[in-house]
Order: C-alpha cells, then structure tokens, then sequence
C-alpha cells in the first residue's frame, strides 16, 4: 500500500493529535512550533488556548503551501490553568485538585488556509473519581501523566478515574473532530483519504 500524501500540516508534535486526524483519513505532514506559552495577565482560559491554537497555525503556515492546523488544550478548575506537569509532586498536586470532582477541559483548534484564519474552542466537562494517594503515586510511575495537560491522559491508564463526560471525547484527548472537520471542510482539505 502507498502511503497518502499529506493534505494538511499538523503544527504539533502531538502523537494524539495525529492518530485522531488519521482516524478520519487525514494524512499530515508535522512540523511542530515553539511559541511562548505563557498566560497573559488577566487572560481567560478560552482565551489562552485560543491564542496558542492560532499563534501554532501561523508559526508553522510559512514552512508549507498545505493549510496549517494548531491546537492547544488546557484542563482548568476554579478558573485556574492546569499545564503539563513539571515533576511528581505537581503531578500529584493535579490529580488531587481533580480527584472527586469535575472540571472543564478547553480545547481550541486552528486552521489557517484559502479562508483565513479559522478558529474555534470547545469546552467539555470531565468527572472524576475520587483517586487515591496509592493511585496517584502509581500513576505518576507509569509515565503517562509526564506531558498530559492536567497531569492525566483520558484515552490512556486514567481512563479509570473517569466518572462522567459531559462533551467531546475527542476534545480531551487533544482535538475536536466534529469541530475541527467543519474547520478543515471550510478550508477545503479533504477526508475519509484512503492508500
């Protein structure tokens, strides 16, 4: 079988981000973008990923004639923006903040093309278990938490701590489908591409 070329440019080095583009037959090309992620001062959460989605499509858009998609996700409790973790304790300091209640998680996607700059964030309400002091420092240990948002992968091992969903699945693993196809139809990339 010949492999597809790439329709579309992923400005991220997330593996997730490409598995769920592939799993509705979009092939990319990835070239990932270093920008400054810091919150700016009195800067909402939906704000703040939407920000990074579209500042990641215009860094990568110059490197390729491809329509370029950046996306960022933030897991947010009482207003507050929980990044990837820096080291155990943080890690653990997360999963405590989660354990036992619920949380929103905000993933903005966008996709710069022959329209513009198009953009859109999708907020998804996520409940947990309450996670034991074993639990987490178990979990820490398989390595997963390391580069998740939030300190937890939903489509990984922390899939137990889930008690409820209310939104999109898609979105908390790290993009919207449902969105981000409308984004990349108004762009004129293409799906369901198959070898």
């Amino acid at each position: 079988m010949s492999e597809l070329l790439p329709v579309l440019c992923l400005a991220s080095a997330s593996p997730r981000r490409r598995t769920l583009l592939a799993s509705i037959g979009v092939p990319v090309s990835v070239h990932p973008c270093d920008i400054d992620e810091t919150p700016l001062a009195n800067e909402s959460a939906r704000a703040y990923v939407q920000r990074l989605a579209i500042a990641k499509a215009a860094a990568a858009a110059p490197f390729t004639e491809l329509p370029t998609l950046g996306s960022d996700t933030a897991v947010v409790v009482d207003g507050r923006i929980l990044g990837k973790p820096m080291d155990a304790e943080e890690g653990a300091f997360m999963l405590r903040l989660l354990s036992g209640r619920s949380h929103e998680v905000l993933t903005a996607v966008a996709v710069s093309g022959p329209e513009g700059m198009l953009a859109c964030c999708v907020a998804t309400q996520v409940t947990m278990r309450e996670i034991t002091t074993d639990e987490i420092a178990a979990y820490w240990r398989t390595g997963e938490p390391v580069d998740k948002a939030g300190g937890y992968a939903i489509q990984g091992l922390a899939a137990i701590f889930v008690k409820d969903i209310n939104g999109s699945h898609s979105a908390v693993v790290g993009l919207p489908l449902f969105e981000t196809t409308e984004l990349l139809r108004r762009q004129g990339v293409p799906i369901w591409q198959r070898a």
